[in-house]
């Protein structure tokens, strides 16, 4: 297999993956319908950079011996679990406080986001992503596929995780843009109190279901 065929097979795969919804998508929603969609895009750039890092740790061998350990899995699992358990209830606090409140919808604008919000947003997609180990695992059983004989695997590694973070990228993009379009009517305080409901329950029910999941 040439690199070549390496990167477009690879690619083949992550994009099936990047389609499939799960927690990121959810988090990249909620950002760019309650948010800004500048915070929207600084929450996906968090999520491609852990992703980066997590290839690049398959690439030197890391997320080899977190697949090999399971001490090491379950350490990262639970921490991971805390975390989006951790999120997603302040997303429901956070919605329950704004349901006690006065403020209709006409009197809820969204302020822009700052840097300081950007740099949250950024912070919230890149401990998402390293906090969940099946993240790790993913590129562990994958990547070592598709290097090619004779090919550095570190930077064929970067290389393919650089081309998941791509794709990543221009999915998001599209749907920060879809719901852009919808974000008139979406952003009152009641739909904002919906969405962080929704965002709340799904990152909760991650956690749940990372944390009480059997060891691989």
């Amino acid at each position: 297999m040439t690199l070549t065929q390496a990167v477009f097979s690879f690619a083949l795969v992550a994009g099936l993956l990047t389609l499939v919804p799960g927690l990121d998508t959810a988090l990249v929603l909620r950002s760019s319908l309650s948010k800004t969609r500048r915070f929207a895009f600084s929450t996906a750039l968090g999520i491609s950079t852990g992703a980066m890092i997590w290839g690049i740790a398959a690439a030197v061998g890391v997320s080899a011996l977190l697949a090999a350990s399971e001490f090491a899995y379950r350490i990262l699992t639970i921490a991971g679990a805390a975390y989006m358990i951790w999120l997603g209830l302040s997303l429901l606090w956070k919605s329950l406080r704004q349901g006690n409140g006065a403020t209709t919808q006409a009197e809820a604008p969204v302020p822009a986001a700052g840097k300081d919000d950007l740099f949250k947003g950024w912070l919230t997609g890149t401990g998402t992503n390293l906090l969940n180990p099946k993240v790790g695992v993913f590129y562990i059983a994958t990547i070592p596929q598709f290097i090619p004989a004779g090919a550095s695997p570190l930077l064929v590694g970067v290389l393919l995780a650089g081309v998941h973070c791509i794709l990543t990228m221009a999915w998001f993009t599209l749907l920060i843009f879809g719901t852009g379009y919808a974000s008139r009517w979406l952003k009152g305080t009641r739909s904002i109190r919906i969405i962080d409901s929704i965002t709340g329950t799904v990152l909760v029910g991650f956690g749940l279901k990372l944390a009480l999941e059997p060891a691989h």
